[in-house]
C-alpha cells in the first residue's frame, strides 16, 4: 500500500531538473557532459547588487519580513513597472515571494477551483502544467509550432475558451521557445479577450530584459486587461540571481491580498538579506544589463547558424530568452548507432548517451516535436556540443 497522497503520485518530476542532474551524476563518474539543460545564466550577480546584500547584513536584517515583502521593495518594483513597462501598481498590489515560481504556485492556489480550465500556448514552461494540475485546475494545451515561430494566434485562443475558462497563462519572452510577443499581437489577443472579461491572465515576464528585438510589450498595459492580468516577475535571470529566489508580482488588489494570505501559511516572507540586495537591483536602469543580454544575443546567433547545419533541423530565430527550441521529428522512426528513435525523449536521451550533450525533451513544454537547448554557456562549449550533435544525428 502506498501511504503516500495521490496529489505527489500525479505530480510530474520537472523534466528540467531532472536532466540536469543526470548531466551531473554522469560529469561526476567522469564522463565529458555539456550540459545544455538548465535555464541558469552563467554570470555572476553584479557586483553593486552583492555590496547591497553584505550592508544588509552589516544593517542586521536577520529578522521575519513581512510576509508580502518589505514596503521599501515594493516601492522599488511599483518604480520599476512604471519605467519599464508604463504600468502603475500599488504597493498593496506587490507581494514578494522566494522566486517567481511560488509566485505562480501562489496564484493557481488561489484562483482556481476543481474543473476551472487553464489556457496554455504550447509550448510552455513545464511547471505551468503541474501547478494548474495542483490547484486542480485543467490545463488546455494550445498547439503551435516552429513555422509560426511558436505564437498562439487569436483565432487559435477564441477556439479555446469554454464555459469553464477561468484563467490564460503564457510567458513572453517565452521558455522554452524565446518567443516574444509583439505590441501587434498581443492588441490582437487582447480583442479576444476583452469579449470574455471573467477569464484572468498570467503573464509570466522573468525573461523581459533578455530580449533581442528592441521592444517588450507587457499584456497588462493593452487597452482592458490591466485589472484582471497579473504580472510575474524576479531578478533570477536578468540580473543572474537564481540562487537568490525572488520572485514578485503586480496584480488586482484583491489578488495580491489572497497571495499573501496563502503565503503566510505555507513559507512567510522572502529571504530578508535577497529582499534588500533586489532594492538595488530594480532600482537599477537596464542598461547595467547590456554586455550580458549582448553575450547571449552573440550566442543565439552562434547556435541557430549551426543549427541550420544540421539536415532535417527547423528552426527558427528566437528574439528572447536564451533558449532554442528546434523540431526535430524528421529523426523520428529512425535509427541511430543501433538505437531506435520514436520522439523527442528518445532523441533527447540518445544525445546524452551518444553526444555526451544535455538537452530537455519538448514533451516536457508541451511541444512533442522539439527538444530544447539552453545556450547560457560559452561560445566555445556551444560550439563543441553543437559539433557533437552534428555528428551524432548524421
Amino acid at each position: 500500500m502506498n501511504p503516500l497522497s495521490d496529489r505527489i503520485n500525479n505530480l510530474s518530476t520537472s523534466q528540467t531538473l531532472a536532466m540536469a542532474a543526470k548531466a551531473r551524476e554522469l560529469k561526476a563518474q567522469g564522463k565529458d557532459i555539456i550540459s545544455l539543460s538548465l535555464g541558469e545564466p552563467d554570470f555572476n550577480t553584479p557586483d553593486f547588487i552583492k555590496e547591497a546584500a553584505i550592508q544588509a547584513i552589516h544593517d542586521n536584517y536577520s529578522t521575519y519580513s513581512p510576509v508580502d515583502g518589505y514596503v521599501e521593495l515594493k516601492e522599488a518594483i511599483c518604480r520599476k513597472f512604471k519605467r519599464d513597462n508604463n504600468l502603475i501598481y500599488t504597493s498593496s498590489q506587490i507581494v514578494v515571494s522566494t522566486g517567481a515560481k511560488q509566485s505562480l504556485y501562489n496564484i493557481g492556489q488561489v484562483m482556481l477551483n476543481d474543473g476551472d480550465e487553464v489556457i496554455l500556448p504550447a509550448p510552455y514552461w513545464v511547471s505551468y502544467y503541474e501547478i494548474i494540475k495542483l490547484s486542480d485546475g485543467v490545463p488546455v494545451e494550445v498547439p503551435t509550432s516552429v513555422e509560426n515561430d511558436f505564437k498562439m494566434t487569436p483565432e487559435q485562443l477564441e477556439a479555446a475558451i469554454t464555459p469553464k475558462t477561468k484563467m490564460m497563462w503564457f510567458s513572453s519572452p517565452c521558455n522554452p521557445s524565446g518567443s516574444v510577443y509583439s505590441r501587434e499581437e498581443l492588441t490582437a489577443i487582447g480583442e479576444v479577450l476583452n469579449k470574455y472579461p471573467n477569464i484572468y491572465i498570467v503573464s509570466d515576464e522573468i525573461y523581459e530584459h533578455i530580449n533581442f528585438s528592441g521592444t517588450f510589450c507587457s499584456i497588462a498595459s493593452i487597452p482592458g486587461l490591466f485589472d484582471r492580468t497579473i504580472t510575474v516577475n524576479g531578478v533570477a535571470k536578468a540580473f543572474a540571481m537564481t540562487g537568490w529566489r525572488i520572485g514578485y508580482i503586480g496584480a488586482p488588489e484583491f489578488i495580491a491580498k489572497a497571495c499573501t494570505k496563502m503565503q503566510g501559511q505555507v513559507t512567510s516572507g522572502a529571504n530578508s538579506i535577497a529582499q534588500r540586495a533586489t532594492i538595488t537591483a530594480v532600482d537599477a536602469d537596464p542598461s547595467v544589463l547590456e554586455e550580458m543580454v549582448d553575450a547571449f544575443h552573440k550566442r543565439r546567433d552562434l547556435v541557430v547558424g549551426l543549427l541550420k547545419e544540421i539536415p532535417g533541423v527547423k528552426i527558427n530565430v528566437p528574439e528572447g530568452a536564451f533558449y532554442v527550441f528546434p523540431d526535430v521529428s524528421y529523426y523520428f522512426g529512425k535509427t541511430l548507432n543501433g538505437v531506435q528513435i520514436n520522439n523527442a525523449d528518445d532523441l533527447s536521451m540518445y544525445l546524452l548517451e551518444h553526444a555526451n550533450v544535455a538537452t530537455v525533451t519538448g514533451d516536457a513544454f508541451g511541444n512533442p516535436n522539439c527538444i530544447r537547448f539552453s545556450y547560457a554557456t560559452s561560445e566555445e562549449l556551444l560550439t563543441e556540443a553543437l559539433r557533437r550533435i552534428k555528428e551524432a544525428l548524421a
